[in-house]
């Protein structure tokens, strides 16, 4: 049950240096999720396209597969401060310019250049979190991070869409150029000790890339995100595909019903992630991955064989906050099973891994699934998921934790 968040959940927030990333956090993801509606509903009221509506929504992932693939090691060997503020600076002027993009092309191409700075910001953010709290908070922070985040994902679509009504798009894109100004400004108020111990030396940037891979593929707990995470983004793209063949074609509940799922998940995904720093004080890291992912799959199983929409929400609100507590245990196993000085470059390989994995499931169920075979592609998934948990819980349990001792965490 939810109930009062403790002293303890919200400690981070007494950091300075944390509080002021975690307000950074809040302000730029809301405007994303906020712009984000506005790009798709411009794109698609320019040229009544699916594909150029597609290409939006491409190109906000793409970029970050791309920079774990082959950018990773300039998160270490660069000062993460100066790259965060850069990625924000970057993301406002590209906001900024889009009331002034003429065609559907335009727009693409400026959705690419944030997609990219936001590849940056993101991985940097997890991997500097380390260092702005100390060891035994860094869970709940963890969790605040990703709270703020599943509110902004839950919320900004909501208020993107009243304010496109209402405005049309440009409002929202200025609305968000504002938030990244104002996330690059509590970002350099963060000394920089605070976010990085050290800048790592250069081997060269591709023996650079190869050290992050390889330390990645050696680590158990990164193996741990790598094929339980990997299992569960290959079941979770599929899923996502079908849920709107689930709400308007199988319980025959229109648009409401595909928003009634949506909302379910996100519901979830943000008593989940709030609540996950508890579970993994309670039952340990394995057994908090583990449960996280065997919730997915039970929430996803029992929806597959939903009778109704209503018991389809109430079943992925279960499988959010599997989802909410799995996450938040991936970026626990990532910072505290490798060193800082490869941890950018390991954190991004992860992330474009997993994204990876999340586009063949996307492409898979998109290309094959019948339109009345949601509950196949449930009922597969959460078999997958399964697995997956078993998976992760495996290559979690009896890892040590502390690949190094984190760096100095001021007072202040």
């Amino acid at each position: 049950m939810v109930g009062r968040p403790s002293a303890r959940q919200l400690a981070p927030l007494g950091l300075a240096g944390f509080r002021r990333l975690f307000l950074a956090t809040l302000g730029s993801s809301v405007g994303t999720f906020l712009a984000a509606i506005a790009l798709a509903i411009d794109v698609k009221d320019r040229t009544n396209s699916g594909l150029w509506v597609g290409a939006v929504l491409i190109v906000e992932i793409l970029p970050s597969i791309l920079v774990g693939l082959t950018l990773g090691p300039l998160l270490d060997r660069l000062e993460r401060r100066r790259l965060m503020v850069a990625a924000d600076l970057l993301r406002a002027a590209v906001f900024a310019a889009l009331p002034f993009a003429t065609n559907a092309s335009e727009i693409v191409a400026l959705a690419l250049v944030a997609g990219l700075a936001t590849g940056f910001f993101r991985p940097a953010v997890y991997a500097g979190v380390p260092n702005l709290v100390p060891e035994a908070q860094l869970g709940n922070a963890n969790a605040l991070l990703q709270t703020v985040e599943n509110l902004s994902w839950a919320v900004g679509p909501i208020l993107g869409g009243l304010l496109t009504a209402a405005a049309g798009p440009h409002a929202a894109y200025w609305i968000n150029a504002v938030s990244f100004l104002v996330s690059a400004v509590l970002v350099a108020r963060i000394p920089a000790r605070l976010l990085q111990s050290t800048t790592a030396l250069s081997r060269g940037h591709w023996t650079d890339l190869k050290d992050g891979f390889t330390a990645a593929l050696r680590s158990r707990p990164l193996l741990a995100v790598l094929l339980g995470w990997g299992l569960a983004s290959l079941a979770s793209g599929a899923i996502s595909v079908s849920e709107v063949f689930m709400a308007k074609n199988t319980l025959d509940a229109g648009d409401f019903g595909y928003g009634l799922i949506y909302g379910g998940i996100g519901t979830g995904l943000v008593i989940g992630s709030f609540w996950s720093s508890a579970l993994v004080e309670r039952s340990g890291i394995a057994r908090a991955y583990g449960s996280g992912l065997a919730l997915m799959a039970f929430g996803f199983g029992v929806g597959a064989a939903s009778a109704d929409i209503w018991m389809a929400a109430a079943a992925c609100v279960v499988a959010g906050v599997g989802n909410g507590i799995a996450v938040v245990c991936n970026a626990l196993l990532v910072q505290r099973g490798i060193v800082d000085e490869l941890r950018g470059r390991a954190l991004t390989f992860v992330m474009s891994a997993t994204f990876g994995l999340t586009g063949v499931g996307t492409i898979v169920a998109g290309a094959f699934m019948p339109a009345d075979g949601a509950r196949w592609v449930w009922l597969a998934g959460s078999i997958v998921l399964l697995t997956a948990g078993a998976v992760g819980y495996g290559l979690a349990r009896d890892v040590l934790m502390s690949p190094a001792a984190p760096a100095e965490v001021a007072a202040n």
